[in-house]
C-alpha cells in the first residue's frame, strides 16, 4: 500500500509578538488561528508553518519511528516536551503549537499520536515530531471493560533515555516562556489545579493533603531525569493497573486519580516543586475570576482551559473568551480616542 508522501515544512520564519502588553490580544489570536475556525477550512498550522529541519534519516513508514529515533531528533538542551492526542483534537494541538511556537520551544515537542490521522497529519506537516501511540503496545492493561496505555509509561521511557521531559495536556495556551520557571526545579515539577487564591508568597512544597490523598492536576508536569522521577513514573503505573475500572469508569478513562495515589506514596523520596499559582493558574480560577485575573494581569505563564466538561464546552469557552477580549480591546481602543481627544483640545487652548 502506498504510504502518504512526505513534505517539508516551510521554513519561513515566524512573526513574534514581544511587547509588553500584547499577551490578551495573543491568546485571542491563538484561540482564533487554532480553535475559531473550523477544522474542515483549516490544515494543521494554518497560517503560520513552524520552522524546522527535516529528519537526516529516512522513515519509509511512521508507525515504524521508533522513540530513540524521535526522542534524539526533537530534544534540545536535553528536554522534550510532549502531549498525547487524537485527531478529532486536532484544533487544540494546533492552537497550543503555535502558542508554544511564540515562545521559540516548538522544536522540542513531540507528538504521541493516539490514532494514524493524525500521525500521518503531523509529520506530513512537521516530519519527525509525531509518534504513533500504538508503538507503546507492549504496555497496554486490559481491564475488564477498558484497553489502555498509561500515560506515564510514554514519560518514563522518555526519562530512560536520559532526557527531561515536559507533559502538557493540548487545551493549554502558552502566554509566556515557561522555562524560566523550571530552573529551580528538582526532580518534579506541576501546577496548582485549585481556584482558591493563594498569597504569592505560599510554599512551593507539596500542597496539604485530602483525606489523606494529594489532589494534583497531572495536565502540566516537567520532570528531571532523575530516579526519583523514575520511580513516581513507575508507581503511577502500578497504581492504574490496580485500580479497579468500573462500567462507568470505562466510559471515562481517566489516570488523574492514580497519579495523585502514587505521589502520596512516594512524597519522602520525590523532590517536588509547586509552580506559582499567578503563573499557572487552572481554568476554574482563570477563565470565572475576572478580579484576579486582572489584579495578576502580564504574570500568566499557561492557562488550562479545565474545569469544564466536554470537547464543545471546551471550544465555546475559547470562542466566548475571544469574543469578550475583542470587545475589551475595542473598549480600550475607545476610551484611548477619548484620551488623545482631550488632550489635543488642552494643547489647542495652551496655543491660544
Amino acid at each position: 500500500m502506498a504510504q502518504p508522501q512526505q513534505r517539508p515544512i516551510a521554513n519561513r520564519p515566524i512573526s513574534f509578538l514581544n511587547r509588553n502588553g500584547l499577551f490578551l490580544l495573543l491568546l485571542a489570536l491563538l484561540v482564533f488561528l487554532g480553535v475559531y475556525l473550523p477544522l474542515s477550512e483549516s490544515p494543521l498550522f494554518i497560517t503560520e508553518p513552524l520552522s524546522s529541519s527535516s529528519p537526516s534519516f529516512v522513515v519509509s513508514d511512521w508507525r515504524d519511528y521508533s522513540l530513540a529515533q524521535a526522542a534524539k531528533f526533537v530534544a534540545k538542551n536535553g528536554t522534550v516536551i510532549v502531549c498525547a492526542v487524537s485527531y478529532p483534537f486536532l484544533p487544540f494541538l494546533n492552537n497550543w503549537l503555535i502558542s508554544i511556537s511564540r515562545q521559540k520551544h516548538h522544536e522540542k515537542v513531540l507528538v504521541i499520536a493516539e490514532d494514524y490521522a493524525l500521525l500521518y497529519k503531523v509529520n506530513e506537516k512537521w516530519p519527525g515530531h509525531g509518534r504513533s501511540h500504538s508503538s507503546f503496545l507492549q504496555h497496554w492493561i486490559q481491564k475488564p471493560h477498558i484497553i489502555l496505555v498509561p500515560r506515564p509509561q510514554h514519560l518514563l521511557d522518555i526519562l530512560e533515555l536520559g532526557y527531561n521531559v515536559m507533559y502538557n495536556d493540548v487545551d493549554m495556551v502558552w502566554l509566556q516562556d515557561p522555562f524560566k520557571y523550571l530552573q529551580e526545579a528538582t526532580t518534579y515539577t506541576f501546577m496548582d489545579d485549585m481556584t482558591t487564591i493563594k498569597p504569592l508568597n505560599y510554599s512551593h512544597g507539596l500542597p496539604p493533603s485530602r483525606n489523606g490523598v494529594t489532589y494534583v492536576c497531572s495536565c502540566m508536569i516537567f520532570l528531571r531525569c532523575t530516579s526519583g522521577a523514575k520511580l513516581l513514573l513507575k508507581k503511577w503505573v502500578e497504581e492504574i493497573r490496580a485500580q479497579p475500572w468500573s462500567n462507568t469508569e470505562a466510559k471515562k478513562p481517566h489516570d488523574q486519580p492514580a497519579f495523585n495515589r502514587a505521589l502520596h506514596k512516594t512524597t519522602h523520596q520525590v523532590d517536588v516543586y509547586l509552580l506559582p499559582q499567578s503563573a499557572f493558574p487552572s481554568g476554574g480560577l482563570y477563565f470565572k475570576n475576572k478580579k484576579w485575573v486582572n489584579e495578576t494581569n502580564g504574570k500568566h505563564v499557561i492557562v488550562h482551559n479545565n474545569y469544564i466538561v466536554g470537547y464543545n464546552q471546551k471550544l465555546k469557552r475559547f470562542q466566548d473568551f475571544v469574543s469578550r477580549l475583542e470587545q475589551n480591546t475595542e473598549e480600550k481602543k475607545q476610551k484611548g480616542r477619548g484620551r488623545k481627544q482631550t488632550e489635543n483640545r488642552g494643547q489647542k487652548q495652551n496655543i491660544l
